[in-house]
């Protein structure tokens, strides 16, 4: 009786026992799986955030070395044009085009005597002011976003307008998306006034200059460029001008006929303008050995409409000079 009563005690200690411990083994191995899965989901975030920390590092350091690589590039380009900066310009082609419901699409061509890098130095210039004469001031720059090559930038200006007896100025509030990578630079305008919409880009690419160096052989990229010239071939600039404007309200012809004209006529001496700048940096080159000007440098000086640094004077002489040349024939 004794062994069974000791028998007894023992299976009741042992039952009570495992009825005591049964919930806390329970509640561990419940939780166990979700305590495992919040560990790799905080070791899956500890190795993401590293991941993202080594990608913005190794981002930010090919920045640098693409900005440090374009500065050295830059230069060497540069020296072949300070060895040779013979170069005639051509006029830009121009195509027009209306999409409806806009007054005018135009797609400009035209080829620069410098470097991409240099002519998007010239595009993107704060102070374009100094260069392009249909703007009257740069009312305000924010740089919004700035990555080291691409920058947007909020930009608002105040442009000459000129419409038949009236003339002033237009603020002119943009969106600028310029990426030196692909030497592009987006616009869009953001606050609506009398321009609806107003839009395009600017693209500069390069254009092998001296390319008869290398025949035989035709390079395609810029390596077999500088390895057939051995270094010393100049790169100049293709350049491409996309601009849309549709004003708020467009007018019935033939007003909207002389609008077009105008705008036409506006994009045409921006393109002069970068010109004339390219012109000037190219002269700055070989001023103290030679006083030789170049050929379209020469042909704007000679020409009144040109030579004017106002817009709006330029305009009244383009209207004079064609009134004289209407007046000739009539007379012949």
């Amino acid at each position: 009786m004794g062994e069974s009563k000791d028998t007894g005690i023992h299976k009741s200690t042992k039952n009570g026992g495992a009825k005591a411990f049964d919930p806390a083994f329970r509640t561990f191995f419940v939780q166990l799986p979700h305590k495992f899965q919040n560990s790799l989901s905080q070791l899956n975030k500890l190795i993401k955030g590293g991941e993202e920390a080594n990608s913005t590092s190794s981002d930010l350091r090919k920045e640098r070395e693409l900005c440090g690589a374009y500065k050295i590039d830059l230069e060497k380009q540069l020296q072949a044009w300070k060895e040779n900066p013979s170069w005639v310009d051509q006029p830009p082609e121009i195509k027009v085009t209306v999409p409806k419901g806009s007054l005018s699409l135009l797609n400009v061509k035209v080829n620069v005597g410098l470097p991409p890098d240099e002519v998007y130095n010239i595009v993107t210039n704060p102070d374009n002011k100094r260069i392009f004469k249909n703007i009257k001031e740069v009312v305000s720059r924010k740089v919004l976003i700035d990555e080291g090559l691409r920058q947007v930038v909020e930009l608002e200006q105040a442009a000459l307008w000129k419409f038949l007896w009236w003339s002033g100025t237009i603020s002119v509030h943009l969106l600028v998306d310029q990426n030196r990578q692909d030497h592009s630079m987006k616009f869009k305008q953001i606050k609506t006034g009398f321009m609806k919409k107003f839009e395009g880009c600017w693209r500069v690419g390069p254009a092998f200059v001296d390319e008869k160096m290398c025949l035989p052989f035709k390079p395609k990229t810029l390596a077999d460029y500088y390895s057939c010239t051995g270094g010393k071939g100049r790169i100049g600039s293709n350049v491409i001008l996309e601009q849309l404007i549709q004003p708020a309200i467009v007018p019935p012809p033939p007003i909207s006929w002389y609008l077009r004209g105008i705008t036409t006529k506006t994009t045409e001496m921006i393109i002069h303008d970068l010109l004339i700048e390219a012109a000037r940096i190219r002269g700055g080159f070989n001023a103290a050995n030679s006083g030789e000007h170049h050929a379209f440098q020469g042909q704007f000086d000679e020409d009144p409409v040109n030579r004017s640094r106002d817009i709006k004077e330029r305009w009244a002489l383009r209207r004079r000079i064609s009134k004289q040349k209407i007046t000739r024939q009539s007379a012949e």
